[in-house]
């Protein structure tokens, strides 16, 4: 009996050393990016009462842990540097995490086309000859852009060799979300600073389970399931902002009148878990897909992907949001995966250039402001005509409808006149509205010069859409 006391007093004696040692999150690791020009926090867990030193860039900053071992420091903010430098944290144990640079830092999630790895990007039909997107793989290689990937099974538990993070080369980039990479290859030619990418996305997701449940506890779609093991052990890690590609799940449920609620609900509990409010928060209006011939036991039409397309735009009300347009982007109607993901990502990047680091870019297609009639014919305008209105192919522009007073619209002639668009048909002499790109196939050819495709809309928007405090209401 005393030898098992004496075994059991060893096996405590070990727990007891095991515990003491400092032991950081899995998110902490060499070759990481801690983002510029804002405080950096640096956290982990010892033995209560342990004093932690942290060393880097020349501060030093010391702690000690709380009654529970936890701990956390925040580095003051820091200039953008593409010197790698060593972080040291030192307690009990000495952990070094090697090659950190400091840069911008983004966090992409959603579902599977955020998933969609660089692996199945190379394996596209080549668009165009030439140096190629499809060919990334072969040759990417620059140490300024570091990409880490959730792991949902790992990410909660302390990784020994610190290793999460990688430079997005090689296998580590293989298996990388592919609009995540061209929107960091984007950002860091265009600031020529470091920029490092975190993926957190699951095929086949809802909104629901990316939310934390405290905020969402009557929806169904399991809030929590997804934020408690791969948003959540990511915080307090200093983030510029975030990219959300998710809503295919949604339209199958036939979900798009309450999707603009659930949008705010997630972009506000981010931003609340970051204790930031004004985050960016910028994602991708759904492509073009067959989903009313899907077969699914929710029955669909042709208008269930525009209503979508419609409450994603009007999560836009959302303060520091911004969305990017993807009809054009489709080869195959059939694939609810487009492949075009190096233009997803340029295209967010766009948007958080322009309204982020306030680059002058344009980084929307035309967006329909109002419309007045005159004659027989409406005419429409638009915000972000950029460099001018154009037809991309140069024929006749695509994917316009009207209506007269009897609500049944036909397709209409659409002509570019003065960067305004008058719309018209022979059968409709008092037109009362127009709709543009409305139906799941909609790929039209109405673009800005600066080449970006106009927004999918219906100027008889439904009176109960209008209101943001509806919008906003789960029912």
């Amino acid at each position: 009996m005393r030898l098992k006391y004496i075994a059991l007093a060893v096996l405590m004696t070990g727990f007891s050393q095991l515990k003491a040692e400092v032991v950081l999150p899995s998110v902490l690791g060499h070759s990481m990016i801690l983002q510029r020009e804002q405080p950096v926090p640096v956290w982990g867990t010892a033995a209560a009462g342990e004093m932690i030193r942290i060393q880097f860039a020349q501060q030093v900053k010391e702690t000690q842990t709380d009654g529970n071992g936890k701990w956390k420091v925040l580095l003051d903010p820091m200039e953008a540097s593409a010197q790698p430098q060593d972080l040291t944290i030192a307690g009990t144990n000495t952990i070094v995490l090697k090659n950190i640079l400091i840069g911008e830092v983004w966090l992409c999630s959603g579902q599977s086309n955020m998933e969609y790895a660089m692996r199945k990007n190379s394996k596209l039909t080549k668009p165009y000859s030439g140096v190629n997107p499809v060919d990334e793989l072969e040759y990417a290689d620059n140490d300024q852009i570091r990409i880490f990937l959730v792991n949902r099974k790992e990410l909660i538990k302390p990784q020994a060799d610190h290793g999460g993070w990688n430079v997005a080369s090689g296998s580590a980039l293989r298996s990388f979300s592919a609009a995540g990479y061209f929107f960091a290859k984007e950002l860091n030619k265009r600031l020529q600073v470091p920029v490092g990418m975190i993926s957190s996305a699951i095929p086949g997701s809802r909104i629901e389970p990316w939310m934390p449940l405290a905020v969402a506890p009557t929806l169904d779609g399991e809030p929590g399931k997804f934020y408690t093991p791969m948003i959540e052990p990511l915080l307090p890690f200093a983030v510029k902002g975030f990219l959300w590609y998710q809503g295919e799940t949604s339209v199958f449920l036939n979900d798009s009148s309450q999707y603009t609620a659930k949008m705010k609900l997630l972009i506000d509990s981010w931003r609340k878990a970051w204790n930031s409010p004004d985050l960016p928060f910028y994602y991708v209006q759904l492509a073009p897909f067959y989903y009313s011939k899907s077969g699914g036991e929710i029955k669909l039409n042709r208008e269930s992907l525009p209503k979508m397309w419609e409450a994603q735009e009007q999560a836009l009300s959302i303060p520091h949001t911004g969305m990017m347009v993807s009809t054009d982007l489709v080869s195959d109607l059939n694939g609810i995966h487009p492949g075009f993901k190096w233009e997803i990502g340029r295209r967010l990047a766009l948007l958080a250039l322009r309204d982020t680091y306030h680059v002058k870019v344009v980084a929307n297609g035309p967006v329909y402001q109002g419309m007045k009639q005159v004659a027989n014919k409406m005419q429409l305008s638009f915000k972000s005509v950029g460099a001018g209105l154009y037809s991309k192919d140069g024929q006749k522009l695509r994917c316009f409808t009207i209506a007269g007073a009897d609500g049944k619209f036909v397709p209409a002639d659409a002509v570019i006149k003065n960067n305004k668009v008058l719309v018209s048909a022979s059968s409709v002499k008092k037109p009362v509205a127009v709709r543009f790109a409305w139906t799941e196939d909609s790929q039209s050819n109405f673009f800005n010069r600066d080449g970006l495709p106009a927004a999918p809309f219906r100027t008889d928007r439904p009176a109960f859409l209008k209101s943001n405090q509806d919008l906003y209401t789960i029912k």
